[in-house]
């Protein structure tokens, strides 16, 4: 069994890479209506501590997490990762 690496979504929160499906933008039409259901299926993680939605993680267990940091800082941060 191999052990996880994690991603800094902010405020001292954690996720686990290889369970990321996608890393998306919270302003469009189509990914307000998934937060609405992730939140009505009651499977929505909200990790931004009260501050702006500037990302979604969609996961591969059919949650969805709502971070305060912007799509660019986890792609630079998720990139980091894969070069130590």
């Amino acid at each position: 069994m191999t052990a996880s690496t994690f991603l800094k979504i902010g405020f001292s929160n954690l996720v686990a890479t290889n369970r990321i499906i996608a890393v998306v933008n919270p302003d469009s039409s189509p990914v307000k209506r998934l937060i609405q259901d992730a939140k009505d299926r009651s499977v929505l993680i909200d990790a931004t501590s009260g501050r702006k939605t500037r990302s979604v993680l969609v996961m591969d267990s059919d949650h969805l997490v709502l971070s305060a940091l912007t799509v660019e800082d986890l792609t630079k941060a998720l990139q980091e990762d894969e070069h130590d």
